[in-house]
């Protein structure tokens, strides 16, 4: 079996970003990659500029207290029209272009109005509060890279560059089916030995958090006829995921099924606790991930392989999952075969504890949880104040 680290390896071979699309700068975009460098239009500011209210001056005539004789009063969105000479200032806003002869802003909090004109009592040096043409950005300087998140400020800031359209990878479209006759839909009543579908709802939600555009294509009882139509049509998808069905019971039909239907698997099986039957195989560019029926196993084998997939697909350049060592705020005493991912809450300023968990059917454990505590095969007994490893999945509401 492979190791998670390995398998992840494997996936990642397999996983290409998909081919980049022009698209209008909506909020749709927030969270998309930038498939392509950008280059301003313009130079950033476009003008020597003032950084705050207060006087253009001349720095030289600024050496101690001196007073000056004002010749202009300059607002931003305003073109100066007086040169500065010895002696002389212009009253300046925060924005507004400096003036010709002026090198330096001060302050109006070192100033003081004066019948002559103004009182300086500060020294200026050159280009005290002035920001220079183009100190920003040049035109044509490549101020956002390919890979680059958008976020809000890319937003503003293509926006101040005239950009109305931008290449970005696409967001991944995933394919999201359950599987078992046991199965049934939230809205229903379970009925003898029926349980709720929480997979399903549970990998929607975890796939838009990693960028995913989700399609639901529902339950899929054990009946071959159904679950061959159902995986049909998920394939048509970038990435299928099929909770349930991948272990080796009787029932459980999904490799055999996915192999018939021209799945090349890569591998069955890793060295992961919660998640072992972890499959992963591709049917030409389109990823195909069996996942385990239990939700805990569901929801682990997603944050740590399937989210890097698509991450991937989406045109990041170093796919998570982001580990890191903190303290124990708690003792943890943990007995385990396979690396193992329990459930625990991380405060990055005090250190991680671990949840009560009762394993891989516990989805409950994890609503109180935002991270894993990464625990290798073996005895441990690891006390407070021990740095372990954590793998974050919701930090502030973002993993």
């Amino acid at each position: 079996m492979l190791s998670v680290d390995d398998a992840r390896m494997v996936v990642l071979e397999h996983a290409r970003p998909l081919a980049p699309q022009v698209a209008a700068l909506t909020p749709s975009l927030l969270g998309h990659i930038l498939a392509e460098g950008v280059a301003s239009d313009i130079d950033s500011p476009p003008f020597d500029k003032a950084m705050m209210d207060g006087y253009a001056v001349r720095a030289a005539d600024c050496t101690g207290d001196v007073v000056l004789r004002v010749i202009e009063e300059i607002a931003a969105g305003m073109v100066p029209t007086q040169t500065l000479t010895p002696g002389t200032a212009s009253r300046i806003m925060t924005g507004a272009p400096i003036p010709p002869g002026a090198d330096a802003v001060v302050k109006i909090e070192a100033t003081a109005a004066h019948p002559d004109g103004v009182r300086i009592f500060t020294s200026a040096s050159v280009d005290s509060n002035r920001l220079r043409r183009g100190q920003e950005m040049a035109n044509g300087e490549i101020v956002l890279d390919i890979g680059t998140l958008l976020r809000p400020a890319e937003f503003g800031l293509l926006a101040s560059m005239g950009r109305t359209t931008v290449s970005v990878y696409p967001a991944p479209r995933v394919a999201i089916l359950s599987t078992g006759s046991e199965l049934v839909e939230a809205d229903q009543t379970p009925r003898g030995g029926q349980i709720r579908n929480s997979n399903g709802p549970m990998l929607l939600m975890q796939t838009v958090r990693a960028g995913g555009e989700p399609h639901y294509l529902g339950i899929a009882s054990d009946d071959p006829e159904s679950l061959r139509a159902l995986l049909r049509q998920g394939l048509e998808y970038d990435v299928l995921l099929v909770s349930g069905g991948v272990s080796m019971g009787d029932y459980d039909l999904v490799p055999k099924m996915l192999e018939e239907l021209g799945v090349t698997a890569h591998f069955h099986k890793i060295k992961l606790k919660p998640g072992k039957p972890l499959l992963f195989g591709t049917r030409g560019d389109t990823l195909v991930f069996g996942l385990p029926g239990n939700p805990v196993s569901s929801f682990v084998c997603f944050e740590l392989i399937v989210r890097a997939a698509l991450e991937k697909l989406r045109g990041i350049l170093t796919p998570g999952p982001r580990r890191w060592m903190t303290p124990l705020t708690a003792n943890f005493a943990h007995t385990t075969d396979r690396e193992t991912y329990y459930p625990a809450n991380l405060d990055p300023a005090q250190g991680v504890r671990p949840v009560a968990w009762f394993g891989s059917a516990d989805l409950r454990g994890i609503t109180r949880a935002n991270a894993f505590i990464v625990v290798p095969p073996g005895e441990h007994a690891f006390a407070a104040g021990q740095f372990v490893w954590v793998m974050p999945f919701d930090l502030a509401g973002n993993s």
